[in-house]
């Protein structure tokens, strides 16, 4: 007789331990497939320092006026990277001259830019530029405080340039699935766009 309770409660003991198992196993099920989503690779879609620069370059050369008095005239950029600030920036060479200087002027001038993504055009925009470095050796300087001065006014007059310009193939993928470009990483290479689910409008 003892043995036969014996056998029973194993039975029970063993019967108990499935239940318990099959109880976590399914508890988990929902953070095994969370995990799963998070570690799925997002879409992306890359372009290149090579596209950017020829994007950006298209934009040049630009005459402005500063003030009435001085001419700077804006070209042939150099493409810069900054995966450290996340930053798309150009180095632009610069010329200067007007009735206050009594021969043309050279320098050269950093602008780095934030980036968006315009969804009525499906661009990608370098915008709101900021003034990183200027780098005038032969500049009177007497001249240097009036160009300083008026600086600040020529970053926003380039107004906002297009980096890239999807095509309906590069967007059809995401757009199936409801994406579209939302985050941007610069790279040494290069400028990475990682897409997310389209904002309700």
């Amino acid at each position: 007789m003892a043995d036969g309770a014996t056998r029973l409660r194993e039975r029970h003991n063993a019967g108990t331990m499935r239940r318990r198992l099959m109880i976590a196993g399914l508890s988990s099920l929902p953070v095994q497939r969370l995990f799963a989503q998070e570690q799925r690779p997002r879409p992306h879609y890359k372009v290149s320092a090579g596209q950017l620069f020829e994007a950006m370059a298209a934009r040049f050369p630009v005459r402005l006026g500063l003030a009435g008095i001085l001419q700077l005239q804006v070209s042939a950029p150099r493409l810069l990277l900054l995966p450290a600030r996340n930053r798309v920036g150009a180095t632009l060479l610069t010329q200067l001259d007007g009735v206050q200087l009594p021969q043309r002027s050279s320098g050269e001038l950093d602008l780095l830019f934030a980036l968006r993504y315009e969804a009525a055009d499906q661009t990608v925009r370098a915008h709101h530029p900021e003034i990183a470095d200027l780098r005038w050796p032969g500049l009177p300087a007497e001249t240097r405080p009036a160009l300083q001065a008026l600086l600040p006014a020529v970053a926003p007059r380039l107004g906002e340039l297009v980096l890239h310009k999807f095509s309906p193939a590069q967007l059809a993928v995401a757009q199936t699935m409801g994406f579209e470009p939302e985050e941007f990483t610069v790279m040494d290479d290069g400028l990475m766009i990682f897409f997310g689910p389209k904002a309700r409008g």
